[in-house]
């Protein structure tokens, strides 16, 4: 099955999606809104750690942990594929269990729909 993510490319579409909605959480901060000329079959996607969270290392566990977070809730059907995502990470990413990230993001999910 091929993936339903896309990046987000263009500094415009980052600059529209921070005008945008937003849902925060002490893990998490989400921007999704609804972006021009978009393909509604795929979600358009970006993940944001900042560097002085932690080495890259630790930075990328945290992105590959949000892409399969992610994942799962396409899957689950929680996320609309409609909408474009920006999601940037905080420190309490690194110290927590999978788990509960997971669990907090999907009631942040139904927010979202």
């Amino acid at each position: 099955m091929k993936s339903k993510i896309v990046a987000l490319s263009k500094n415009e579409e980052f600059k529209n999606l921070l005008k945008q909605k937003k849902i925060s959480n002490k893990y998490v901060t989400i921007f999704f809104g609804n972006l021009p000329n978009k393909d509604k079959k795929k979600l358009n996607i970006s993940f944001s750690v900042k560097k002085k969270i932690a080495i890259a290392v630790k930075r990328n566990k945290i992105k590959r942990r949000l892409r399969q977070i992610f994942n799962d809730g396409i899957k689950q059907n929680l996320i609309k594929l409609e909408k474009s995502v920006l999601v940037i990470a905080h420190a309490a990413m690194l110290n927590n269990e999978y788990k509960i990230i997971k669990e907090t993001l999907f009631k942040d999910f139904e927010k979202i729909k």
